[in-house]
């Protein structure tokens, strides 16, 4: 028998309908009826969706309100103690004071708005999902740490399904991977010792969904493409044998990577069902498919849940059948994963020219293509004959399309200097170079680069891409704001300025829209944490840089200011990272192709006299591929790409990076390889935890630590920067720290960037007299 289903769909929305609420909600515009009446709306739809494009089961649990991690939190009462939770605040008050943090607030009798009392409390840390650009709720667990079953909401979300009428299947992180994904928030406490608590608030859950007549429990355990310690292994095996016997069945899936070593473990659990990722492990499937024992379902993610490339049915109905003449026929197909990562549709994106939208597949799409693979596996292949015939010329015409290959960057990228990825002279001179040219004070103050994105800088833009707007009043329109930028930064006394990134709708695409080999979409939105959506470029074909894309607006900026400004530029592996990137040739070949365009700019902003310039890389991590035997040769083609891209300059130009939501400490060597004169990073949410292993490394060069959450609107005090700073003081050279925010603010109000940016000159100001 042959199945469909998805692991997740897209949250947002076709037009981005959460993400609108939410911030209403979070303006105090719509109330918490509402915002659930919406997210109800959304996912009737999402499931409708599903139902129509004929799989077997919708899926629920996929949908939160912010983050699919924090909705376990919630779900299994784990709410970190230090939020001072009191029982008069809702859940939704509570799950959105863990997401975005709490101000200092003074409670009346019957206030009940959700905000613990005190100081205010940062929100939980926040990091990237796996490889992805999805960021996930860091949950915290301590000896203290209990579990306790809060259903109430799935529950309510099975019934509506049930009601539509759908055929649901529960998705949850499962227990194991849950504990993983999380940090022991405890000097020496082992987060795995609290498997045994937690395991029983699983079994009823699960009972609990039996009762209500859900037959298929998804339990994602992605760990197991991990390099997992025997601990955790053993863990899986624990967790598994009590679950499996609780009588509902479970489909355990995994995905992000091959499973390798843990191939046969996922194949021996005690389960109903296996998903695998055909898309990221290809070689591993016929394998899977003859160790899993004939009794299980085995679910094969063969369309791509990751990129937006259309499905080449034709490759993909080769390996099914295999797989089908293995099992007896029995199959489930599925995506490799969530559709969280994909656009909702591009059917109909009107940016997008027909050659484009033919190569191009998002979520609604994708479950299209289930439906057609469906139905061929069934031996109806005369009924999606069409279907079948668009896919193969599709693939066909994009295989030879002259929008694809360059000449002239083929012809670049060969005659490259073996040493065009190094500076002139080691950090030590270049320091000596920079410190006489800009001559900033101990612990200087900068910020990330952007400002915020104000409701004027926003419809200006707008106006002027329906040309409703003259170029000539739009450049005046980003001058203005611009200037504003620059006047308040002198104000609040910071040493390096930014031009602040007015006339920047991102920080990838801004760039893509100006290079070759870059298209875009109209709505190809994709949710990058909370209601954060990113719209990212679709790579296509060989990368070039036609004109220079920063230098004008750079150059206006400094020439307001006696203060170095700095030049702000996207480095190569990110925009590698956060665009969909073609899958017809190596990642490194494409990564160098954009690490030449970023070295144009580089060198055009220094011929204009600017003597700072960023080049931002907080996706290199993101990168790393899941399994360490395999980051050896990615670290060595990303760096390198990082370093052509900033090398062309002299020692007195002083080159940045930044880094944000990663862990680091397991690549330093690989980063103070990219030899940046700075490198700056987010640590605030982990209170400088992130910056002990550049401590322990000896990192070589300058770094500042960020010592405040910009993605919360908590505005923290001097006191509380200043305690950070003194930590980080603590591990690293004071003469090689500077002072800064954790990110860019571009989401922030003026109001509050003001507020926190003052509290942080101040707080650098005090250390400055403490440490003369």
């Amino acid at each position: 028998m042959i199945k469909t289903h998805i692991l997740g769909f897209p949250r947002m929305g076709e037009q981005r309908e959460l993400k609108m609420a939410l911030e209403r909600h979070w303006r105090g515009e719509l109330d918490a009826d509402a915002l659930e009446a919406q997210a109800a709306t959304l996912r009737a739809r999402h499931w409708t969706l599903q139902r129509n494009a004929g799989l077997d089961h919708v899926t629920v649990g996929d949908f939160a309100l912010y983050d699919h991690v924090a909705n376990l939190i919630q779900l299994f009462g784990c709410e970190p103690a230090r939020f001072g939770f009191t029982g008069r605040e809702t859940p939704l008050q509570r799950y959105f004071a863990m997401a975005r943090g709490t101000a200092a607030h003074v409670h009346a009798d019957s206030c009940g708005c959700g905000a613990a009392p005190g100081e205010g409390v940062p929100a939980l840390e926040m990091t990237k999902w796996f490889d992805t650009n999805y960021h996930y709720l860091v949950p915290e667990f301590d000896g203290a740490t209990q579990f306790s079953l809060h259903a109430e909401r799935l529950l309510a979300e099975v019934d509506e399904a049930i009601a539509l009428p759908a055929s649901p299947k529960v998705a949850l992180l499962g227990p194991v991977s849950f504990l993983y994904l999380g940090k022991s928030k405890q000097e020496g406490f082992d987060r795995l010792v609290l498997l045994k608590r937690l395991l029983p608030a699983y079994e009823q859950l699960l009972t609990r969904l039996a009762a209500r007549g859900v037959t298929w429990v998804q339990l994602d355990e992605p760990i197991l493409g991990l390099d997992l310690p025997p601990a955790w292994a053993d863990a899986l095996r624990l967790a598994y044998a009590r679950l499996g016997v609780v009588g509902q069945p479970l489909l355990l899936a995994t995905y992000f990577s091959p499973l390798a070593d843990n191939l046969n473990l996922a194949c021996e659990l005690p389960v109903a069902g296996l998903h695998v990722d055909a898309v990221r492990a290809p070689g591993e499937l016929l394998a899977v498919a003859m160790k899993l024992p004939q009794d299980r379902e085995l679910s094969v993610g063969v369309v791509d849940g990751r990129n937006i490339w259309r499905s080449d049915l034709d490759q993909a109905l080769g390996q099914l059948r295999k797989v089908q003449a293995l099992r007896g026929g029995r199959l489930w197909v599925a995506p490799s994963c969530s559709l969280l990562h994909v656009p909702f549709s591009l059917r109909d994106d009107k940016a997008l020219d027909t050659e484009l939208q033919g190569w191009l597949a998002g979520a609604v799409e994708k479950l299209d293509e289930l439906r057609v693979l469906k139905r061929a596996l069934w031996g109806d292949e005369a009924s999606v004959a069409r279907e079948l015939a668009e896919a193969r010329v599709a693939h066909a015409a994009r295989a030879v399309s002259p929008r694809v290959r360059n000449g002239t960057v083929a012809a670049r990228v060969k005659a490259l200097p073996a040493d065009a990825d190094r500076r002139r002279s080691p950090f030590a001179a270049r320091r000596a170079a920079q410190r006489q040219r800009l001559r900033l004070p101990a612990f200087p103050t900068t910020t990330i680069g952007s400002f915020p994105q104000t409701p004027a800088i926003r419809a200006a833009r707008a106006a002027f891409k329906r040309g409703q707007l003259p170029e000539g009043d739009y450049r005046q329109a980003m001058q203005r704001e611009i200037e504003l930028a620059v006047r308040k930064q002198e104000a609040l006394g910071l040493d390096v300025l930014v031009h602040g990134e007015a006339e920047r709708n991102d920080m990838v695409e801004y760039f893509g829209e100006q290079l070759s080999g870059f298209a875009f979409t109209a709505n190809g939105w994709v949710q990058s944490y909370g209601s954060r959506c990113v719209k990212p470029p679709v790579l296509f074909g060989d990368v070039s840089r036609p004109q220079a894309m920063t230098v004008d607006w750079t150059v206006f900026a400094q020439r307001l200011t006696s203060k170095p400004m700095k030049g702000m530029l996207t480095g190569p592996i990110t925009i590698l990272q956060w665009s969909f990137v073609r899958d017809d040739q190596p990642r490194a070949d494409t990564a160098l192709q954009i690490a030449l365009a970023i070295r144009d700019e580089v060198a055009d902003l220094e011929a204009a006299g600017i003597a700072v310039i960023q080049i931002d890389e907080p996706a290199i991590r993101e990168g790393l591929p899941l399994r360490r035997a395999d980051w050896g040769a990615y670290l060595a083609w990303a760096t390198r790409a990082f370093r052509v891209a900033a090398s062309p300059v002299r020692d007195d130009t002083q080159i940045h990076t930044h880094m944000c939501y990663s862990e680091f400490n397991d690549i330093l060597p690989e980063i103070a390889a990219m030899d940046a004169d700075v490198i700056t990073i987010e640590t605030s949410r982990s209170d400088m935890e992130l910056l002990r292993g550049f401590g322990d490394f000896r990192y070589p060069n300058e770094i500042g630590p960020g010592v405040y959450d910009i993605h919360s609107p908590r505005v923290p005090d001097a006191a509380e920067m200043l305690r950070l700073l003194q930590k980080a003081a603590a591990v690293i050279p004071p003469e090689l720290l500077w002072v800064n925010p954790d990110c860019g603010l571009k989401t922030r109000g003026w109001p509050e960037t003001e507020a926190a940016l003052q509290q942080m000159v101040q707080a650098a100001q005090t250390l400055r007299r403490q440490l003369a």
